[in-house]
C-alpha cells in the first residue's frame, strides 16, 4: 500500500472541498433594502407618489422552469412604516388573465404575484405567503412548520389592501396587452406573534421571496431568488433572500 504524505493529503482535501463548495458560492442569495415611506402611499394602483419614484427597484430575473414563450419582465419596489409593508409591482404582460376576486379562490389561475415572508430569520421555516392579482383577489396562507408540513388550517391576514390598474383588455387573448400594476399594503400586526419585532427595527431583516406565475396564455414562472427545484415549487424557505428594513426615508 502506498502512503501519501499528510501534507499532500491535506492539500487534496482542501482542493476537493473547494470543488464541492464552488456551486454554492455561485448561488448567492439576493438582498434588498426597503426604505421608510415619509408619507404613507395611497393604495390606488397608480404608483404616482414621490416615494415610489425614489424607492429602489428589484427585478424577478430568475426563470428556473422556463421552457418556451416570452420571458416577461416584473419590477418590484418596497417601502415600509410603523404600520405596513408596501409593495409596488409593474408586470409586463401581453395576455392579462384576471377573473377571480373571491378570498382564497382560484387566484393562481390568473396572472398573479406572490410574497413569501419569514419574519424571524432565526426560524426560517416559519413563513407566510400572500398572493394577489390585479383585480384584488387574495390568497393567504401560513406555514408554521415548514414546507413539508401542512399549512395552518385557517389563517387570514387582516387589513390587507390591494389596488390595481392595467393597460389592455384582460381575458381577451385576441389582442395584445401591455402591463398590469398592483399596489399593496400589508399590516405588520399580522406577523407580530412570529417576529422579533413588528414593525421591524431599522437595520433588521426578514427572509422573503417574490414570485410571479399564472395566466391562461404564456404562463411563465419567475422569481427574485431561484428555489432551485427541478419542478415548479415556490415553497423553498432555505432559498429566500434578505429583505432589509432601512432607516432612511423616501423621498429624502
Amino acid at each position: 500500500m502506498t502512503h501519501r504524505p499528510a501534507r499532500h493529503y491535506n492539500r487534496l482535501m482542501r482542493f476537493s472541498l473547494a470543488l464541492l463548495l464552488a456551486p454554492l458560492a455561485a448561488q448567492t442569495l439576493p438582498s434588498y433594502t426597503a426604505y421608510r415611506a415619509a408619507t404613507p402611499p395611497k393604495i390606488d394602483g397608480r404608483l404616482d407618489e414621490p416615494a415610489w419614484f425614489a424607492a429602489p427597484s428589484l427585478k424577478l430575473r430568475e426563470f428556473p422552469w422556463h421552457t418556451q414563450g416570452r420571458k416577461e419582465a416584473t419590477i418590484v419596489k418596497l417601502l415600509w412604516d410603523d404600520e405596513n409593508l408596501y409593495i409596488a409591482l409593474v408586470a409586463e404582460d401581453r395576455h392579462i388573465t384576471a377573473r377571480h376576486t373571491e378570498r382564497d379562490g382560484k387566484i393562481p389561475e390568473d396572472d398573479c404575484f406572490e410574497l413569501m415572508i419569514a419574519p424571524d430569520p432565526a426560524k426560517p421555516e416559519v413563513y407566510f405567503n400572500l398572493e394577489w392579482n390585479v383585480i384584488g383577489g387574495l390568497v393567504d396562507n401560513f406555514r408554521p412548520n415548514g414546507p413539508s408540513q401542512p399549512r395552518a388550517p385557517k389563517w387570514d391576514a387582516e387589513g390587507v389592501r390591494v389596488a390595481g390598474s392595467y393597460e389592455g383588455k384582460p381575458n381577451d387573448d385576441s389582442g395584445s396587452d401591455s402591463h398590469w400594476i398592483t399596489e399593496t399594503a400589508i399590516p405588520f400586526r399580522n406577523f407580530k406573534a412570529y417576529a422579533k419585532s413588528a414593525p421591524p427595527r431599522p437595520g433588521e431583516h426578514w427572509n422573503a421571496n417574490f414570485n410571479r406565475h399564472g395566466g391562461a396564455m404564456n404562463p411563465q414562472y419567475s422569481q427574485w431568488s431561484s428555489g432551485g427545484t427541478p419542478k415548479p415549487n415556490f415553497h423553498t424557505p432555505h432559498r429566500f433572500g434578505r429583505l432589509v428594513f432601512g432607516g432612511d426615508s423616501r423621498p429624502f
